[in-house]
């Protein structure tokens, strides 16, 4: 048997999608941020890859592994912009260049939500490096969940996107999801992601205990994170805030037109 190349994302929220993957003769692993596993999608260095889920736009054409995301409704506490100015004032944004979604998520936010029409200026996640230049940074994945915003600068306040864009639409927001060219993944490989995903969520704690086993200190964070702030399900809600997100992304011109997502 050929094994799948898999590219998955590094931070603890998808944890629970890959429990036990890594013990299955069908896959092959490897960890990145999550602009990176967009990247070897789109290169064809991977078979399939938990990607952004503005890049579904970007390359292809792929299918969605259906009922399988990273998402949340309302506060997701890893995905902030942190601001040392009331948003209205904010004239300048420095953009994590970690994530892909998160930044189009923020751009749509800008245009629709704060009605303003900031500067981006991709940095890597450095607070305090990124509020030295910029009126207010996007920061996701762990560096977000565990940062202390007023560890960088005085009064910095910690805007949760996830919490915004529910307020917004009413709706979750799709951050990421398992995504490949056409015939990449059997019904096996589904189900197996699947089983995957089932087990993995019913261990917040070990899946906390075992990742952050250098820093105790952030494990009941991360064991509460992963029960309360994030979910896993690709529903009806989800596609709907899918194509809502694929929407706006198009009318701000983050994409150049929306499309239907499609499913394996």
């Amino acid at each position: 048997m050929s094994r799948t190349k898999v590219g998955a994302v590094g931070y603890l929220n998808a944890r629970p999608l890959v429990y036990g993957l890594d013990r299955s003769p069908r896959f092959e692993i490897r960890y990145d941020v999550p602009s990176e596993c967009a990247r070897l999608l789109h290169a064809g260095a991977i078979d399939t890859g938990l990607i952004p889920s503005i890049e579904y736009l970007r390359g292809g054409p792929y299918r969605i592994v259906p009922e399988l995301a990273i998402t949340s409704r309302g506060p997701v506490a890893s995905v902030a912009i942190f601001a040392r100015k009331p948003m209205a004032d904010v004239q300048s944004i420095a953009m994590d260049t970690s994530s892909r979604a998160s930044v189009a998520l923020t751009r749509v936010l800008c245009a629709r939500y704060f009605l303003i029409e900031p500067r981006f200026i991709p940095r890597s996640p450095d607070l305090a490096g990124m509020l030295s230049t910029c009126d207010a940074a996007l920061i996701i994945g762990d560096a977000a969940l565990f940062l202390n915003p007023n560890g960088a600068s005085r009064d910095v306040e910690k805007i949760d996107l996830g919490d915004v864009w529910t307020r917004m639409t009413g709706l979750p927001f799709v951050y990421a999801f398992w995504a490949g060219r056409a015939g990449a993944l059997s019904s096996a490989d589904i189900d197996a992601l699947r089983r995957a995903r089932d087990e993995g969520v019913r261990r917040p704690d070990e899946l906390a205990r075992d990742y952050l086993a250098d820093t105790p200190e952030h494990q009941e964070i991360g064991s509460r994170y992963l029960r309360h702030n994030i979910r896993y399900d690709l529903g009806g809600d989800e596609r709907a805030g899918l194509e809502a997100f694929y929407r706006y992304a198009a009318e701000a011109g983050i994409v150049p037109e929306a499309r239907q997502p499609e499913f394996y």
